[in-house]
């Protein structure tokens, strides 16, 4: 027998003993207490010893069965099925700040279901924040630009408008239309993805190919406002989904010539490395703060937001690159400081898990 089991042993019988002559002295004056009030002269006959024995055993019988009701796991296990039972009905009403008792003194054997309930409710509170604070963003994004709309609808009434000012109206009332189906595509789109019932086709194409098409098409936005264009891209195959990486590049070039001022650089970088495919999109723009950083692929976010309102941003670009590349089994990471521009690195795997590498990669 090792020395801390010998010891809890021998520290519980000298509690037993120490209890029985607790209860021996209680009882004892009890007994004294009786015979000096009724029976003065009857001394310590073998009687009243025997009463006295038998009266400690009681006592000490009532007192571990007080113990043993005290600390019965029982009880305890009962209580906490009926705080299990309030805490469902709470959550089945829509209120997940629930938590019931995980102390391992008192719940047993059902510790693991009782963390498991704990860390669900807890997700599921975490998920109905996230659910509000959704809700709460659309309809702050659709009401800006529904009341831009609604002001100037009201303000064309008026008959005494210049027709340079009632053409200036109706372009704000077209370009708040198009934020607005804008907002809606990207709505759109972020939750078919995260419903994961977006069609997902993964096949072989040049991946340079497909970048130096998403630069080109962004030529007149960096054009107007005289943007160097630094483009390293050497020939490189991925089997991956072309027309959901499309959307990848197309977002980060466009934030980066968004926010670069006039005569900036943008620069785009494709290697291969430890088996890997990285996509380097660098500009020299306004940056971003070290607090927004973190933040920055979460749905809504603006770094900048009278600039990005401004410009038509709606905060769901970066959300939308996030999903993609991690859809792909790759990563999306960013670096940055204000006034020094802003780095995003895409890794993503040669080949896409489930992806058919048998075609040709000829586009």
């Amino acid at each position: 027998m090792t020395r801390p089991y010998l010891r809890w042993i021998l520290f519980g019988i000298g509690m037993i003993h120490v209890s029985m002559l607790i209860n021996y002295l209680l009882a004892n004056w009890i007994m004294s207490l009786i015979y000096d009030t009724w029976f003065p002269d009857m001394g310590y006959p073998l009687g009243r010893q025997l009463l006295t024995a038998f009266l400690m055993t009681n006592l000490f019988g009532i007192g571990m069965m007080l113990i043993r009701l005290r600390f019965d796991p029982g009880r305890h296990q009962l209580n906490l099925f009926m705080n299990w039972i309030d805490a469902m009905r709470r959550m089945a009403k829509g209120d997940f700040n629930v938590t019931l008792d995980s102390d391992p003194r008192r719940i047993g054997q059902m510790g693991v279901l009782v963390r498991s309930f704990n860390e669900m409710a807890n997700k599921l509170s975490e998920v109905e924040k996230m659910r509000q604070e959704f809700i709460s963003n659309v309809s702050h994004e659709f009401q800006s630009p529904l009341t831009s709309i609604g002001g100037f609808a009201r303000a064309l009434r008026s008959d005494d408008l210049s027709p340079e000012t009632r053409q200036h109206y109706l372009r704000i009332i077209e370009l708040e239309c198009a934020r607005l189906s804008k907002l809606s595509d990207n709505l759109l789109k972020l939750t078919s993805l995260e419903s994961k019932q977006h069609p997902f086709e993964p096949k072989p194409y040049r991946l340079d190919r497909q970048l130096r098409r998403a630069i080109l098409s962004c030529e007149p936005q960096w054009q107007s406002k005289k943007q160097e264009i630094d483009v390293e891209l050497p020939d490189t195959t991925i089997v991956a989904d072309e027309d959901l990486l499309n959307q990848v590049w197309f977002n980060l070039l466009h934030n980066a010539i968004k926010f670069t001022p006039e005569g900036g650089a943008v620069r785009i970088a494709l290697e291969e490395r430890d088996g890997c495919i990285r996509v380097e999109v660098a500009d020299t723009g306004i940056g971003v703060s070290e607090e927004d950083l973190p933040h920055l692929f979460e749905r809504f976010f603006k770094a900048d937001k009278a600039r990005s309102s401004a410009a038509g941003g709606s905060g769901l670009g970066l959300s939308i690159v996030k999903k993609i590349v991690e859809m792909h089994g790759g990563e999306v990471t960013a670096r940055s400081r204000p006034g020094e521009g802003t780095n995003f690195l895409v890794t993503l795997p040669r080949e896409t898990p489930g992806g058919d590498s048998s075609q040709p990669a000829n586009r």
